[in-house]
């Protein structure tokens, strides 16, 4: 009943904030599914207001980590003062089409488009398909459009050799929120340099309509012949594929056996639905499915009522509040005490009041390709759970949860699958992370002798950099070589494989123990997005294999590997309420926001460029940060980083990343080390700084130079992004599925 009354109060502040005006007028007909032509005239990009969507859109597509994300009307798609709408989608597929079609001039084009559960997604996919369907492009849909994960549509994109793929998703975003992640023809995500391409033949358009007076848009028929079904359900969705890849790697002999053996049982909690649809028939697939039960089977565009609550706004109202899907974001109740808000709307407390000391909940998200971990264990091991760094919550007298991050989960995960592997003496194993993922993972690769590559945030930069390796690796290069962020360059020999990929927020993979073939034969040494099934059948085996709570495993760990940096923490400082219904107010708080969140990463920024040009140096640096936040040691400083999206604060005892959120006006502050208490309040204090320079600032570093430092990174990342780029061309096979 709560969650109907709080998604009753999202819709209904959604009625209360949307014009009659704009309820009234679809500007096309998007539930029409015969063939139409729609007509984007000179007057509708001046009352939609469409050249400014387009400058927010483009500033999001330079910058995007993860999509081209943002806030819709959940009621009216149509709504344009919202980034994501219909016609924003129509303009950006239109292009898209155009791009590939100058690219790949008479070539039969096939694309892939899917979706999660979030709200108007099969809307968004009819447009999709139907706009490419009616420039020749051959677009394979699920069967009934169908809810697929984005880890397969990924997949398919490279194991069909299609030109690409489209993903609807806002990952674990709010549930207001959503975004098209698109996909190149190897499964990876855009990178900014391809956004751009089509985001400057979304401009060509409106120019064209500028000059010419109109653009004519053509929507093929919703039952068109190149909106193929019949291929997808000839492919079985691609899960016959899938499970073939998965036995050659985590669903290994070994693995399969430990999990039809456990004698417990391990629940899924399927957050949004999506995951239920696809990882069922893949467990039974594989004969393990008596081991799991299920929690949220059910699809559900307002995520079972998870994450979100209500709060009083300042007339004493009740107003919708969403935390998002991040099982891991703190937040702190009206006496200041912190809690885990998402948690604690899982309502585990209940759900799993009859589930044994032991039981271990895999969490997983809308699009499917996260992991989150969870397990109950007895009140009498709480001071090993403390040690061991291991956040937890109260659920009886008898039990506790702990709640693991993912540097710890995939932590336990890469060791546990380390120590399966066969290992040949003549390849050289690699593990990819993110900068801000637990130094720990470091720590671990150094003392198993497995070489380390630091990526920016996001996972297209991890599968940019298998990519890069992949492209040597095709050539017979005798010593594969490849730089990361931190300007390391790294030798992996002639015969690399990839141990573990992955980044703190829940996104892994794992590598290849030998080359993936495309059906048309390219090569790959892992695929180029994070798989949340792919993490839940390693993470089981690992939870089968082992006979004590998961937190004393991973205190061993540490131990075994003598690592040090066994603490990690992330502030979220979010400069306005993203869940604000009236779309003025939130563009303009957002607006204010982002001004924030930019003063925070300049300040940082302009310091580690500075640095590293020569213009000042580490000690003046150490001055000027010790002058700014005086309560904080800055003795120990090793270094201050650029590292692609962020600044990376290196210290001898720890590590402090700076880095602004690509889609919104947040600041993110990561801190790992060996002292948790003091992580927290060096991530608290230069995540929250106002970016306000002072006079020793200003004695180094004048404002000119300030203010140029953010194109200065931009040239600098695109300077790592171009090096060692793979350059294999992409050949348009003769397609026969």
């Amino acid at each position: 009943m709560l969650n109907n009354n709080l998604e009753k109060l999202l819709k209904n502040s959604v009625e209360k904030n949307t014009p009659e005006e704009i309820k009234n007028d679809k500007i096309f007909n998007y539930e029409n599914r015969d063939k139409f032509t729609f007509k984007l005239t000179k007057e509708l990009v001046e009352k939609l207001n469409l050249k400014s969507w387009f400058e927010a859109y483009k500033k999001e597509a330079m910058v995007s980590t993860a999509g081209i994300r943002g806030p819709q009307n959940i009621i009216y798609p149509h709504d344009t003062r919202f980034p994501i709408n219909t016609i924003g989608i129509t303009l950006a597929t239109l292009a898209k089409a155009l791009v590939l079609k100058d690219k790949y001039p008479n070539k039969e084009l096939v694309k892939l488009v899917g979706c999660e559960v979030r709200y108007n997604s099969k809307t968004y996919l009819d447009i999709i398909a139907r706009i490419q369907a009616a420039l020749g492009i051959r677009t394979l849909t699920p069967v009934n459009r169908q809810t697929i994960p984005i880890w397969l549509a990924s997949f398919l994109a490279f194991k069909l050799d299609l030109v690409g793929a489209e993903y609807i998703t806002s990952s674990h975003g709010i549930s207001v929120k959503n975004a098209t992640k698109d996909l190149n023809n190897q499964g990876s995500q855009f990178l900014p340099d391809e956004s751009m391409e089509f985001v400057n033949k979304i401009e060509e358009i409106l120019n064209t309509v500028q000059e010419k007076g109109f653009y004519e848009i053509e929507f093929s028929a919703s039952d068109d012949a190149l909106i193929d079904e019949e291929a997808m359900k000839r492919l079985n969705c691609g899960l016959d594929l899938y499970v073939e890849y998965l036995k050659a790697g985590v669903a290994n002999k070994k693995n399969i056996e430990a999990i039809q053996n456990f004698d417990k049982k391990i629940v899924i909690d399927s957050v949004g639905g999506c995951a239920y649809n696809t990882l069922s028939k893949i467990l039974n697939m594989l004969n393990i499915q008596n081991t799991f039960v299920w929690l949220n089977k059910d699809e559900d565009p307002f995520f079972h009522g998870i994450g979100k609550d209500i709060k009083k706004d300042k007339n004493g109202n009740d107003v919708f509040y969403d935390w998002s899907l991040d099982v891991t974001v703190v937040g702190k109740d009206k006496d200041g005490k912190e809690y885990f808000p998402v948690v604690k709307s899982l309502d585990y407390g209940e759900k799993l009041r009859n589930y044994p000391i032991g039981t271990v909940v895999l969490i997983t998200d809308p699009d499917h390709d996260r992991l989150n971990i969870v397990q109950i264990v007895s009140r009498s091991i709480i001071d090993n759970v403390i040690k061991a760094g291991v956040d937890y919550v109260e659920l009886d007298n008898e039990r506790i949860l702990c709640v693991f991050s993912a540097n710890q989960s995939f932590l336990m995960i890469m060791d546990f699958w380390n120590k399966s592997l066969e290992k040949d003496e003549s390849t050289e194993y690699f593990l990819i992370k993110t900068s801000a993922s637990s130094k720990s993972w470091d720590e671990w690769a150094k003392a198993n002798k497995i070489k380390i590559i630091n990526t920016p945030v996001g996972f297209k930069e991890i599968a940019g950099i298998i990519r890069k390796i992949e492209a040597q690796y095709e050539k017979n290069v005798e010593n594969i070589k490849v730089s990361d962020i931190f300007n390391n360059e790294i030798s992996l020999g002639k015969n690399p494989r990839m141990i573990f990929g992955g980044e703190e927020s829940g996104g892994m993979i794992i590598g290849a123990i030998e080359p993936i073939k495309s059906l048309n034969g390219r090569v790959a040494l892992a695929m180029r997005e994070k798989s949340a099934t792919e993490a839940i059948l390693v993470a089981s085996a690992l939870i089968a294999s082992i006979d004590v709570p998961l937190a004393l495993h991973l205190q061993k760990i540490y131990e075994t590997n003598n690592i040090i940096s066994r603490y990690d923490v992330r502030a979220d400082i979010a400069y306005y309420n993203e869940s604000e219904p009236d779309i003025d107010k939130l563009k303009e708080a957002k607006k204010q926001g982002e001004k924030q969140r930019t003063k925070n990463d300049i300040f940082y920024l302009a310091l580690a460029m500075a640095k590293f040009e020569g213009k000042v140096t580490l000690e003046n640096v150490k001055e000027i940060l010790s002058s700014t936040f005086e309560d904080l040691d800055f003795s120990l400083l090793k270094d201050i980083i650029f590292v692609g999206d962020g600044t990376y604060l290196d210290f001898e005892d720890k590590f402090v990343e700076i880095r602004p959120s690509g889609t919104d006006a947040k600041t993110k502050a990561y801190a790992g080390g060996a002292d948790k208490e003091l992580l927290n309040q060096w991530a608290d204090k230069l995540g929250n700084y106002s970016g306000i320079l002072n006079e020793t600032y200003r004695k180094y570093i004048e404002e000119e130079y300030v203010n140029s430092s953010k194109e200065k990174s931009f040239e600098l990342y695109e300077k790592y992004s171009l090096k060692d780029e793979d350059k294999r061309e992409f050949n348009i096979p003769k397609y026969e599925f």
